[in-house]
């Protein structure tokens, strides 16, 4: 199975946790790593290129760091000029039985997303997850590292998420 992640963070540069869990992506065999914010520091995406990317994936994981609740606007960019273009080609139905799934980095804790404050981590995540099971693409559950810390992530069951 050849997985995809697409990654972005706002700010890259500065990235402590991200960085360290796209290191440790790297030992993984059929893993693609696709850094958004690498690739396209000029903001303009090769709609052409994703799609060939895309084809060539079994599965597909976002990644990046919740910023406001939300993607970075860099992976919201892609998914507005991407999949629109999917829904809108000779072949709408590209990502027909893909799997796709969310790995998110939050500093705050997991009691901050129960949903007390009104919406869960669920709930939040929950446009990007209809957006491709619109398109066909099977949703697995989200993984999320709460209280994100460089010094102590959970690299085993991370690593796990990617390749499962």
């Amino acid at each position: 199975m050849q997985t995809l992640l697409i990654f972005a963070h706002t700010f890259w540069e500065d990235s402590k946790i991200n960085k360290a869990l796209l290191e440790a992506a790297k030992s993984l065999d059929n893993l693609t790593i696709h850094n958004l914010s690498t690739t396209y520091k000029d903001n303009s995406i090769n709609v052409e290129s994703e799609i060939t990317l895309l084809q060539k994936a079994d599965k597909i994981i976002f990644q990046f760091p919740l910023f406001w609740f939300s993607t970075p606007s860099l992976m919201k960019e892609w998914e507005d000029r991407v999949l629109t273009a999917i829904l809108y080609s000779s072949n709408p139905k590209l990502l027909q039985d893909k799997t796709f799934s969310i790995i998110t980095t939050a500093h705050g804790e997991e009691s901050s997303y129960d949903g007390h404050h009104g919406y869960g981590i669920n709930t939040l995540l929950s446009p990007i997850n209809h957006t491709f099971a619109y398109l066909g693409a099977k949703i697995e559950e989200a993984f999320c590292i709460f209280s994100a810390n460089a010094d102590n992530l959970p690299l085993s069951e991370y690593l796990a998420k990617l390749k499962a």
